[in-house]
């Protein structure tokens, strides 16, 4: 190889993986930027990035590929698909998968791009795009060694924690999973105890005051209920991503014939959510579609309920 660790190419710059951009940037790093939305690009140069016309053309010489799309089939179509970036990059350097997708799917890709003499890191990120943007993620990574040393200069710039959990592709993924589990009920639960709030009539800023300094709290209720309180939908992170991941859930618990039915019930009230409506909204919309079907009135955005 001819260029250095340096050297790093994002490929997908939505609310993640602009973040991310920007934190390899501020440690240095010599990073160039690709996404399906020109506009994305065009800012990213605008803030001092390097900006490229697509996938493979931004890794060419990249010792590092960071993928931040958003599932297994994007990660796929980025690696082996048209102007896919496997035969692009430099022999040695590694792509650093940040979708959480199937583990099975995970160890297939990983599989598939070792066996070109290119490393394959299995890295599936947790935080929400300020802490992408702060390069305080948490990152749940298993590989090779020499993925992860390769890939060092980039996981030391984007995360305040790095877990290695593995020497080989599809456990982190699994990690991933078992946390995705968790936050979608956890959204679930605090969406479904926010609306019976409401419904008893309780002043819905107090309830949240008194439930995160109790043993009822999550991090969940406390990240995600001040959008309902503010009756502010707009997305951080959308209610689509959860009927996807407790969707692969769903499907490896069924593989595995392990019963998991407090997930299932999570995700049948995030597909009511996209299915009014809501898949692009935050996924705290649930809490609305509990008070569409109640009748009960939440915060609108304007002060008052609806």
């Amino acid at each position: 190889m001819t260029d250095t660790p340096a050297r790093v190419a994002v490929i997908g710059l939505g609310s993640m993986g602009y973040g991310m951009a920007q934190a390899l940037r501020r440690a240095g790093l010599d990073v160039a930027g690709s996404d399906v939305m020109p506009d994305n690009v065009a800012r990213f140069v605008a803030e001092g990035g390097r900006g490229a016309a697509s996938p493979a053309a931004a890794v060419a010489e990249a010792g590092i590929v960071v993928c931040v799309v958003v599932n297994a089939a994007q990660t796929e179509t980025v690696l082996f698909g048209p102007d896919g970036v496997a035969a692009a990059m430099p022999e040695g350097s590694v792509f650093v998968s940040c979708a959480t997708m199937d583990p099975e799917i995970a160890r297939r890709l990983a599989s598939q791009l070792e066996a070109t003499g290119r490393h394959y890191l299995d890295a599936p990120i947790s935080g929400g795009a300020q802490r992408a943007a702060q390069g305080e993620l948490t990152i749940l990574a298993s590989g090779s060694a020499a993925a992860f040393s390769r890939a060092k200069p980039a996981l030391d710039a984007m995360a305040a924690k790095l877990y290695e959990l593995g020497d080989a592709a599809g456990q982190g993924a699994a990690f991933k999973m078992i946390n995705q589990l968790l936050a979608g009920v956890h959204i679930a639960a605090a969406s479904e105890a926010m609306a019976f709030a409401a419904r008893q009539g309780l002043d819905l800023r107090k309830v949240y005051e008194v439930i995160t300094a109790s043993a009822g709290n999550s991090w969940m209720f406390e990240n995600r209920m001040p959008h309902v309180l503010d009756g502010d939908y707009s997305p951080r992170s959308a209610v689509d991503i959860f009927v996807k991941d407790l969707g692969i859930v769903q499907d490896m618990a069924r593989t595995q014939k392990f019963p998991v039915p407090v997930a299932a019930a999570a995700l049948q009230m995030f597909l009511m959510a996209s299915g009014a409506g809501m898949g692009r909204d935050d996924d705290a919309s649930v809490a609305r579609i509990y008070a569409q079907v109640t009748g009960t009135a939440l915060p609108d955005g304007t002060g008052s309920a609806s």
